[in-house]
């Protein structure tokens, strides 16, 4: 039976030291031992909760979200998790502040931060703008805690960007290693991560992306699979090819939902928009031409409707590993003749999968809660002890 001491122990193997005081932007950019931490963390708080233990680290302060795009897993995901660790949220509705104004990034960045211990951003419809913004909040806080204007640097979480979801793509790895029975059993599972047709256009590419740059680091045998014209970052293929060489598993791209989908351990099939396409939508949106947006879009619809036949379905699913693969998804899925007449997956197999599909979103809250604990503590080993020791009851007794 696990204790608290046994994920002690587990991070006292590691090296995770270069998180202290920094921030979480790609998953790619952190080091094995780093993401393991996160994972043992995120273990640890659930664990801790499970049984009644406070993870309040916090008396006060601030965790600050800017959503620029809809959200419901991720927004609740990281208000759980600061009020887990005890920091209330306050949402910045760019609507309602100073910056239509012309507030710069760095007086917003600032004049939101006098109390923030850390800001959450989700910016990822706009190719090569919305990760470098989320570099700018970083920067600036930075410069203001070195300027002594904050007392504290906020720690950054990139909640999905337009490069990468790595609270997504960490709590999906999370939930495989439990459903697999540990990080080291993920080592040579097939994943097909493919796309998959919506009556939507402008999905993101951050959730592909992010699934190819980190299951690859487990020495899994990942399959990128979409029609011709679908293209993801090709930047991000290479840091995939690289993870697979490094971990001893492989990266493959087809143009066959079929090929990928033939004796896969997971599925995980996705719409997205083609990289190409979000290029040219944000030099449109740069250059104030709606009327050029809307023919993207009519283009792009079109375009989608042409694949209809790339749907997870009852008999592709009979091809996978023994007709039992784990079936993957962000959430909210286009499910047919539920939410939509045509979309990316049949509602007999979606649900059958709602129970483990709602258990992977579940990880999410853990994780950001990791990632912000490991950024604010030098030692969190001590922390967790501390917190044991303490004894505090997150519900009274």
């Amino acid at each position: 039976m696990k204790t608290l001491q046994d994920y002690i122990d587990k991070l006292n193997k590691l090296n995770f030291k270069d998180m202290f005081n920094n921030d979480f932007f790609l998953t790619w950019e952190k080091s094995d031992d780093e993401l393991e931490a996160v994972f043992t963390i995120a273990d640890a708080l659930r664990f801790m909760r499970e049984n009644n233990i406070s993870t309040k680290v916090f008396e006060s302060g601030l965790g600050i979200s800017l959503f620029r795009d809809n959200s419901t897993r991720t927004r609740f995901s990281f208000a759980s998790a600061c009020n887990l660790l005890g920091l209330e949220v306050q949402d910045l509705d760019e609507g309602k502040s100073q910056i239509a104004h012309g507030e710069t990034v760095r007086e917003t960045a600032n004049m939101i931060s006098f109390m923030a211990d850390v800001i959450g951003i989700r910016d990822d419809m706009y190719i090569g703008k919305d990760n470098a913004y989320m570099h700018e909040v970083s920067d600036s806080v930075k410069q203001g805690n070195a300027d002594g204007i904050l007392e504290q640097r906020p720690t950054l979480v990139n909640l999905q960007c337009d490069i990468d979801h790595p609270t997504q793509a960490m709590a999906d790895a999370l939930h495989l290693i439990h459903e697999f029975g540990g990080i080291e059993n993920l080592k040579g599972k097939k994943v097909a991560m493919s796309w998959a047709y919506s009556p939507s256009y402008g999905k993101p590419l951050s959730v592909p992306q992010g699934i190819i740059g980190l299951m690859t680091r487990f020495g899994m045998d990942v399959v990128l699979a979409h029609p011709e014209g679908y293209e993801v970052m090709p930047e991000i293929e290479e840091v995939a090819k690289a993870n697979a060489e490094k971990s001893g598993g492989s990266f493959t791209r087809t143009n066959s939902m079929a090929e990928a989908f033939k004796d896969a351990d997971v599925v995980y099939p996705k719409s997205w928009a083609p990289f190409a396409a979000m290029e040219k939508r944000t030099n449109l949106y740069g250059e104030g031409d709606m009327e050029g947006i809307k023919a993207l879009e009519k283009e792009l619809l079109a375009q989608n409707a042409d694949h209809k036949d790339w749907c997870c379905t009852e008999e592709l699913m009979k091809t996978t590993k023994d007709g039992k693969a784990l079936y993957l998804h962000c959430l909210p899925a286009d499910i047919n003749d539920v939410s939509c007449t045509d979309g990316e997956v049949e509602a007999s197999v979606f649900d059958r999968y709602r129970n483990p599909l709602y258990k992977e979103a579940s990880y999410k809250p853990y994780v950001i809660a990791a990632m912000i604990f490991l950024s604010k503590f030098e030692n969190p080993q001590e922390i967790l002890k501390k917190l044991e020791a303490r004894g505090t009851k997150r519900i009274f007794e």
